[in-house]
């Protein structure tokens, strides 16, 4: 068992009354890690640290929030095995997943680090004579950040990268379901040598997280908010944002469409549908959640995605290498199991997989999936996945569009004019052309449209959500005026 402290004002604590709460293991419901769990006053304290360590970070130079950073990718790297032990046993991900969460992470760092550079301004043209006119880009100040489980380091280290490079000061609202994973982060971040304050870590017992949220979301001085998780939650946190008037950024739920046209390359699409499919046992927003294939290829297509789909090793990760490990809890079994019995009962054709009794859950297809059954609408969150059968480029944007979220997608085509018409076509905030749905890069501007949420992460894009763009100008020369 693992015993986490929070991080406040440069210090590793525990909550103020010592109150705590255990993380268990979704597999045999031991111990996986003891987190403090936070008060309020907690919280607050996180958040007015981090309003001190502003006016210092801030005034930082880019190439010193440069090093800084670089210095923690570093730090993070060095911490690989200790994630592996920790998302084992809090979350039940395999050694695979972790590896490619700390790697992805780092990079993330990495980028963010290489952004303090290229937090620029411009030039505005001004129709006063002698007013030079100037758009600058600052620091917001403090930037809550309130990351998931499922990707615990990548969504995690994403809440606060960019944040930091612009140079605010950031709060991490640690996972219920993995603080022991998300305390690793601000140690690594301790350990390069942030200034105290600079980022915060708060955990909390899961029925405490809606007032500390709302609590931090109401301080005056959190002036950002980002979030990643379920829509559910996402209306509520975007619902407090408003009555507070701070801006955020919601990266939500997801079903993420896989189109494969009647002139794809088939071996290339079930390479790409089974990673995007099956990584993390499907508990990745950006996972595929509806395959749509053009009937023409439909049975060469579902025959082998079948085939490789049953040779996916499924077992402990705590035991040995695996690609499909424990899902988080048993929620997720009962959830999946109960689309499974809707689909068959509505005349889904079950391909391979099936229901499962425990958080071990094979990779399960059902083929021959309508909209009169739950799984066509309604995002699994697991290693179950539709296949929809249709006629045609217009049947297939139409599946794809039939949803109310909007995150990621992919088209496969041999044809590039006709696979990008397609994708121009799909309602989604990402769309990868012969290529996965599951994908990210710490530069590209990510986010989604519709029910996914609004805002995006990364690169250029994700400095416009995380400063302030100011207008000033500078009189040069006498001016004119009317009285």
């Amino acid at each position: 068992m693992k015993t986490v402290s929070m991080l406040i004002d440069g210090a590793q604590v525990t909550a103020s009354d010592s109150a705590t709460f255990a993380r268990r293991n979704p597999l045999d419901g031991t111990v996986a890690s003891r987190a403090p769990a936070a008060s309020v006053e907690d919280a607050v304290a996180a958040v007015e640290a981090a309003a001190r360590a502003f006016p210092v970070w801030s005034s930082f130079g880019p190439l010193k929030r440069r090093q800084l950073l670089t210095a923690a990718a570093h730090a993070l790297e060095a911490k690989s095995d200790q994630f592996a032990a920790a998302m084992a046993t809090e979350t039940g991900a395999s050694g695979l997943w972790a590896g490619f969460n700390v790697h992805l992470a780092a990079q993330g760092l990495l980028e963010a680090a290489a952004m303090t550079t290229q937090i620029g301004g411009e030039l505005i043209p001004s129709e006063v004579p002698g007013s030079l006119a100037m758009g600058v880009r600052q620091p917001a100040g403090v930037v809550l950040g309130i990351a998931p489980w499922n990707a615990p380091v990548i969504l995690a280290v994403r809440a606060i990268a960019l944040p930091l490079a612009c140079g605010n000061t950031v709060v991490l609202k640690g996972s219920e379901i993995c603080p022991s994973t998300h305390a690793l982060i601000a140690e690594a971040m301790q350990e390069a040598g942030l200034p105290p304050g600079a980022v915060n870590f708060v955990t909390n017992a899961p029925a405490d997280a809606a007032r500390i949220v709302e609590a931090m979301i109401a301080h005056p001085k959190v002036r950002r908010v980002n979030f990643t998780g379920s829509t559910r939650v996402g209306r509520l946190i975007a619902e407090q944002c408003a009555r507070h008037l701070k801006p955020a950024v919601l990266e939500l739920g997801g079903k993420a469409p896989f189109v494969v046209l009647a002139d794809a390359d088939i071996d290339a699409a079930v390479d790409a549908a089974v990673f995007g499919a099956f990584a993390n046992s499907g508990q990745i927003c950006m996972s595929t959640e509806r395959i749509i294939v053009d009937e023409q290829i439909a049975d060469a297509f579902v025959d082998r995605l079948a085939a490789r789909a049953r040779a996916l090793p499924l077992g402990d990760p705590r035991k040995g290498p695996v690609v499909l490990g424990s899902v988080v809890d048993m929620s997720t079994v009962e959830r999946c199991n109960a689309l499974i019995d809707d689909a068959l009962a509505h005349g889904a054709k079950l391909v391979c997989g099936g229901k499962a009794e425990s958080t071990l859950m094979p990779a399960t297809l059902l083929d021959h999936v309508t909209p009169a059954m739950r799984i066509y609408h309604e995002e699994s969150f697991g290693p179950v996945k539709p296949i929809v059968r249709v006629r045609g480029d217009e049947a297939a944007i139409a599946s794809a569009n039939d949803n109310p979220y909007g995150l990621s997608s992919a088209v496969f085509s041999r044809d590039s004019a006709r696979a990008l018409n397609v994708a121009s076509k799909i309602e989604s905030g990402i769309c990868h052309i012969n290529g996965p749905t599951v994908h990210d890069e710490a530069h590209m501007p990510f986010g989604g449209v519709k029910e996914s949420g609004f805002g995006r992460f990364g690169g250029k894009a994700g400095i416009a959500e995380f400063t302030e763009l100011r207008w000033i100008t500078l009189q040069t020369s006498p001016r004119h005026y009317p009285f």
